[in-house]
């Protein structure tokens, strides 16, 4: 009768872990999952974010498309020697818009001929856009936009190189995150995607720093040159992607941390228990 109790007891307590064992399995894995599904939206918000042009727009009224001054504003946006208050003075009159790589600016279809001096309608304009070079992307920013005698700005200098570096070092941890989360399932552990948590908590810092030297940069660009009476900018959706995509990295990193932090803790009571 006794070996009997001490069977059952034995057949019940193992019975109890392999449930408990599994509850934890399934709330662990599901948390897993979601934060694999939250690093997956915000990589690609990320990605489509850096590769698109709209982080700021400007809005300004058509211009006349006949004018020769006009021309010469297009010529020297166009240049590979247009300077930062060249450029954005372009961006104020044309509609432009900005991002990480590229400005562009709205221009009528037949600025190279000869037309009549009236207002081009919507249908009538194209989109044109210049890349920054690297050299562009880490020269030096002046307290005077455009007069290189007035010394170095470094302050908006270092808000522009971080900008534009700090995407790509958010975007490349997540990647590498996503690789130690690939080697965690292979292995069926939960203990590697501390790391992943860790990686991802570092990129939404990153991306959160890009996106704060990006507004502090614009601010300080326009009190150095203040926008016309008839102009006015907002920042677009690309920017608005890199915003969303800080939080979502957030999330995804607490899920792994969480998930790889309380399966060892209650692994480790539940092997004590099952010793017991």
């Amino acid at each position: 009768m006794g070996g009997d109790r001490l069977e059952n007891k034995t057949s019940v307590s193992v019975a109890s872990w392999s449930s408990l064992n599994a509850r934890m399995d399934n709330r662990f894995a599901t948390a897993f999952v979601i934060a694999c599904v939250l690093s997956l939206i915000s990589t690609i918000y990320m990605a489509a974010s850096i590769g698109t042009d709209f982080w700021y727009e400007y809005r300004s009224p058509v211009q006349e498309n006949s004018s020769d001054l006009n021309k010469s504003i297009w010529d020297e946006f166009i240049s590979d020697e247009a300077d930062e208050k060249t450029y954005n003075d372009a961006l104020f009159r044309y509609n432009g818009t900005v991002g990480l790589w590229r400005r562009c600016i709205t221009i009528p279809k037949n600025m190279h001929w000869y037309s009549p001096p009236e207002r081009t309608e919507s249908f009538d304009v194209v989109t044109k856009c210049v890349s920054f070079t690297l050299t562009e992307q880490f020269m030096e920013k002046f307290v005077d936009p455009g007069n290189h005698n007035s010394g170095i700005d470094l302050l908006r200098t270092y808000l522009w190189r971080c900008q534009f570096l700090l995407p790509f070092v958010s975007l490349g941890l997540m990647c590498f995150g996503a690789l130690i989360g690939l080697c965690a399932c292979i292995c069926r552990s939960l203990y590697p995607t501390i790391a992943t948590g860790i990686l991802h908590l570092l990129a939404g810092l990153c991306t959160l720093g890009s996106v704060s030297c990006y507004v502090a940069g614009i601010e300080l660009l326009h009190q150095k040159l203040e926008l016309p009476d008839n102009v006015s900018g907002e920042f677009g959706w690309s920017f608005c992607l890199a915003c969303v995509s800080a939080p979502l990295q957030f999330m995804a990193s607490a899920l792994f941390i969480w998930a790889a932090h309380t399966n060892r803790k209650e692994y480790t009571l539940m092997k004590a228990y099952r010793v017991a």
